[in-house]
């Protein structure tokens, strides 16, 4: 039987890689929400001899959120790294598949303790179980694999930014709709249970899709090893010739990039969170789905800049661009005192997305295919680690903080982007140099 035309073409795109992304990220968004909306509630007995009440819940909201994001991201170390050699010997949905059951799992929990009234800590034992999946660390280098493979080097910085962009659509419709959502209820549920119902139905849908219908393209050819090394790029996006060998001097540099700009944005955005839900901001469920949303439209403007960037500047110009942008809008945050200021300060992280999918870009470059999906996990693992340091360390200078200046932390977080804007900087002044000494040695 043969399907008509456009059958055929809905068909292969239900098979390709993004609409797993956007089904999971759908799902996300109305997870983040309700955890986020639950942890608020639960908040409001919480009582410390050393602080004040509105402290209380402060403190207890961060100390919840400090143990759990440690949760799901010390435990998928080793199971991502294991997904990733499987994924690199043939079994490229495993390290998609075995996440996704993760995910579903712990917003099951997440349903069942606002359901049956459990305690709040019974999401430390899903954030484990998440974990051992392989989790975050697994899902998202597998899912850039999957996009990478199946796209040449000259065109992968603009497919991994697509995939992206579907991520950010699909949680800014998420989180316009979970504050909506998480208000509804009957007698007989609490709030926040029919949009955990439908965020663990989305879950379950997503992974019978990645096991039935998935396609993993095969690998192309790989490209010759002389022409996977860091390169700049002329304007107009013509790469420059490849220099013989690999320059593994860049890769590192890359990779301490990565970590200072991840431990900024990651460390901003943990304390965001509480920040929005005390005084003066006091958001109500609606708001920060509202919010949320502000955060995925990022996705979006970070993709249009890409386009219309790197028509012009090299790849290294792209990341100064994304980092400058969110350091200069994150820096804003630290004033914030009305929604309306939030806003704003938002809208100058406008690229803020930009660097992170240019990096990965460039370092899947520097290795053969079969080893494309440990190279991306290593980066992931690294970041993980490095959440070790920065996410107990702005919890507690948040704490700290609160009492005489609560932005503080917004205020560091700009410093250690305009720190991880000194690599790139230096991988920029590096490869002209090295490109005008090889013209010497060749002539």
């Amino acid at each position: 039987m043969v399907l008509p035309g456009s059958c055929h073409a809905a068909f292969t795109v239900l098979r390709q890689i993004e609409s797993v992304v956007v089904l999971e990220q759908l799902g996300s968004s109305l997870f983040d929400t309700a955890l986020q909306m639950v942890v608020k509630d639960r908040s409001v007995n919480a009582t410390y001899t050393d602080v004040s009440e509105k402290d209380s819940q402060q403190k207890f909201m961060t100390d919840f959120f400090l143990i759990y994001n440690l949760i799901i991201g010390l435990t998928p170390i080793l199971p991502a790294m294991l997904l990733a050699r499987l994924g690199d010997r043939g079994w490229r949905r495993a390290p998609i598949m075995l996440p996704l059951s993760g995910y579903l799992l712990s917003r099951l929990a997440l349903l069942l303790v606002v359901l049956f009234r459990l305690p709040l800590e019974v999401m430390y034992g899903a954030g484990v179980v998440f974990g051992l999946s392989g989790g975050f660390c697994a899902y998202w280098p597998g899912v850039m694999t999957l996009a990478s493979l199946g796209s040449t080097a000259k065109d992968r910085s603009k497919v991994l930014m697509r995939v992206e962009l579907l991520y950010g659509a699909a949680g800014l419709v998420g989180s316009l709709v979970s504050g909506h959502l998480f208000l509804l209820y009957s007698s007989s549920t609490q709030h926040g249970s029919i949009l955990l119902s439908v965020s663990t139905l989305l879950h379950l849908l997503c992974l019978l899709h990645s096991i039935t219908l998935l396609q993993v393209k095969p690998v192309p050819i790989p490209e010759p090893e002389d022409a996977c090394d860091l390169l700049p790029q002329a304007p107009g996006g013509v790469p420059v010739e490849a220099p013989v060998g690999r320059n593994m001097v860049n890769v590192a540099l890359l990779f301490v990039a990565a970590m200072l700009y991840v431990s900024a944005v990651g460390g901003a955005i943990e304390i965001l969170g509480p920040f929005v839900l005390k005084e003066p901001l006091s958001w109500s469920a609606t708001q920060v789905g509202y919010g949320n949303a502000a955060g995925c439209t990022i996705f979006l403007t970070s993709f249009l800049g890409v386009m219309v960037f790197r028509r012009y500047i090299s790849d290294t110009s792209l990341i100064l661009i994304g980092m400058l942008s969110f350091a200069s809008g994150i820096y804003f945050m630290s004033f914030v005192t009305a929604t309306y200021m939030f806003y704003l300060a938002r809208s100058l992280t406008l690229f803020a997305l930009i660097p992170m999918p240019t990096i990965r870009s460039l370092l899947s470059q520097q290795v053969p295919a079969s080893s494309c999906g440990t190279a991306l996990t290593s980066l992931q693992l690294a970041l993980k680690f490095a959440s070790l340091a920065y996410l107990p360390a702005f919890t507690k200078i948040y704490q700290q903080t609160l009492g005489w200046f609560p932005g503080f932390v917004f205020t560091l977080s700009s410093i250690i982007t305009v720190l991880g804007m000194i690599p790139i900087c230096v991988i920029g002044c590096r490869s002209p140099k090295r490109q005008r000494d090889e013209t010497i040695q060749e002539d």
